[in-house]
């Protein structure tokens, strides 16, 4: 990962994070809202609906060691752990990040079986199959090498451990490929977030079968989850969130006037929310 983008990206989560927390709590990912996103629930538990749907989806009903890859401040974590009464281990490049992520463990009785380290996810500091289960919520979008990124995963994980991932995606381009105004709207979401460049989910499968992954799935959940965004919206605007804002410093400032960008890119089919298991 090259330096530039790795500090970046470590100062973008670690000025805005403390901010989300505030806001949102400890889960740093979309919502669920039903199939067609129509539900509507409480914003916590619209994530927290999000990791049980995934789970579900991929057909996971147990683990023992679980990585995961861009785990926030260690919501994620933290809820597979307790609901597996398992070990996980989270990665971050923000050191803000790993130090809050410890915390909650401690505070949550969860310090013995959880850590929480800062590392380059393209470059992971863990042996060969390591974890039976390597779970990814809204980190790929971040990697500048995505074969790299995926090899890593599948690297340390365990021969029939699951790997779920989801990622931020843009559209399919088989048939069609992206407009001028389209890499325009894309170009303008990579600079606010801090992102090298988002690929398609056909791609990412297309690389799966690479590593090899076998079994295979993808969905598109676009649709579920896009009211994400108003909801974050609306929440951004409150006197609570605007002092945040103000004390958290300017690419944060700018995160949020730019939310607009990711409603407008699932409102036109352009940014997809992709899904991706499979098994070593």
């Amino acid at each position: 990962m090259s330096a530039t983008l790795y500090q970046q990206i470590q100062q973008f989560y670690d000025a805005s994070s403390g901010l989300w927390e505030q806001v949102w709590g400890e889960h740093m990912h979309h919502g669920y809202y039903g199939v067609d996103g129509s539900q509507t629930k409480d914003r916590r538990q619209a994530q927290i609906d999000l990791i049980e749907e995934l789970l579900n989806w991929a057909g996971v009903q147990t683990a023992e060691n679980i990585l995961d890859v861009g785990c926030g401040i260690g919501g994620s974590s933290l809820y597979l752990a307790n609901k597996f009464n398992a070990r996980a281990t989270g990665i971050t490049l923000s050191p803000v990040q790993a130090k809050r992520a410890a915390e909650r463990a401690q505070q949550a009785g969860l310090s013995a079986r959880s850590q929480f380290l800062v590392a380059d996810a393209q470059a992971m500091p863990f042996a060969d199959n390591s974890f039976d289960l390597v779970w990814s919520l809204e980190s790929g979008e971040h990697m500048p090498d995505k074969t790299k990124f995926m090899q890593e995963c599948y690297r340390v994980l365990k021969p029939g451990g699951t790997l779920i991932m989801v990622t931020w995606c843009h559209r399919p381009t088989d048939d069609t490929p992206l407009t001028a105004d389209e890499q325009k709207h894309l170009q303008d979401i990579y600079r606010v977030y801090c992102l090298p460049y988002v690929i398609s989910l056909p791609e990412y499968e297309a690389i799966a079968y690479q590593l090899p992954l076998n079994n295979v799935r993808t969905a598109d959940w676009s649709q579920a989850v896009a009211p994400f965004w108003n909801v974050v919206i609306d929440s951004a605007f409150t006197p609570q969130a605007l002092w945040g804002l103000l004390n958290a410093g300017w690419t944060t400032i700018q995160g949020a006037l730019s939310l607009g960008l990711m409603r407008r890119g699932y409102e036109r089919g352009l940014v997809r929310f992709g899904l991706l298991c499979g098994n070593k």
